[in-house]
């Protein structure tokens, strides 16, 4: 059993933060690796990224997207309650090196993920340069802490409720055009968003990498249901991932994988609700 410590809710309830009691974990896992919750003993495995470590105090940070019958559970969820399994590390950690000036960019939910890395980027001595980007200014999250990390910070919200107008290819493309000595580009976020920014990326042949979130069930590469083609080959999420080099990723099959299982994503959670 492992014990939530802190939990807050951001963007209007639909992102969750808990901060989870976790030091076995908490000492060896590294950004970009994720974990595996169940929630209960009937519960389904649930496959999240770690957005944040304190290996003094044992505690590990998740955010996720309520969207299925399973985080809606979580999110009924409090500071004091238990979840019963957390399985870690998981994934291959995050390529970090100090490499000059480095380009991190988030969309949604991924900045959690992108928090990580860049706070491993930021102690490895490269200059962080940020993109964070939401629909609109409610659903921005970790705007302050990716503030503390990064050398410079852009915000961005579809609708102009906050920071820039427009999306976060917008200020990338500008970045790219102006700026000479960035050395490597990290995209995470929605699987259009990390496309677009591939597509720009390579017009200036930048190495890009990306954090992919396909449908998880074991996490340990057995049962080849997170399989994403890279490079023309198959590659398994779990165990060869969750980071790739995004300009050899197929992204419209990755695209439509993660869509074939919405409408029952959505009829599970209305009928946990009914």
């Amino acid at each position: 059993m492992f014990e939530i410590v802190r939990k807050d809710e951001m963007a209007q309830g639909t992102n969750i933060r808990f901060d989870i009691l976790a030091p076995k974990i908490a000492a060896k896992i590294q950004s970009g690796q994720f974990v595996i919750l169940r929630v209960n003993e009937t519960g389904e495995r649930i496959p999240i990224t770690v957005a944040d470590v304190d290996r003094f105090s044992g505690v590990i940070t998740i955010v996720f997207q309520v969207v299925g019958k399973t985080t809606a559970l979580m999110r009924s969820l409090d500071a004091g309650d238990f979840i019963k399994d957390v399985v870690g590390p998981l994934g291959r950690p995050a390529h970090v090196e100090k490499c000059g000036t480095v380009i991190c960019v988030g969309g949604g939910t991924g900045i959690a993920i992108l928090h990580h890395v860049v706070k491993d980027m930021k102690e490895a001595g490269n200059y962080v340069i940020g993109i964070i980007g939401a629909r609109t200014k409610d659903l921005l999250i970790l705007e302050d802490e990716m503030n503390l990390l990064c050398d410079e910070l852009v915000v961005c919200t579809d609708d102009g409720t906050h920071g820039q107008q427009g999306f976060v290819t917008e200020p990338l493309a500008k970045y790219l055009e102006e700026r000479y000595d960035i050395k490597l580009a990290y995209a995470i976020g929605p699987i259009i968003m990390m496309q677009n920014v591939c597509k720009l990326t390579k017009k200036h042949d930048l190495h890009t990498m990306v954090s992919l979130n396909p449908v998880m069930i074991d996490g340990t590469g057995m049962c080849g249901g997170c399989r994403v083609t890279v490079d023309n080959r198959t590659q398994f999420c779990c165990v060869d991932g969750p980071d790739f080099d995004g300009h050899k990723v197929d992204f419209e099959e990755l695209s439509m994988r993660n869509s074939m299982y919405l409408k029952e994503e959505k009829d599970a959670l209305l009928f946990s609700i009914k």
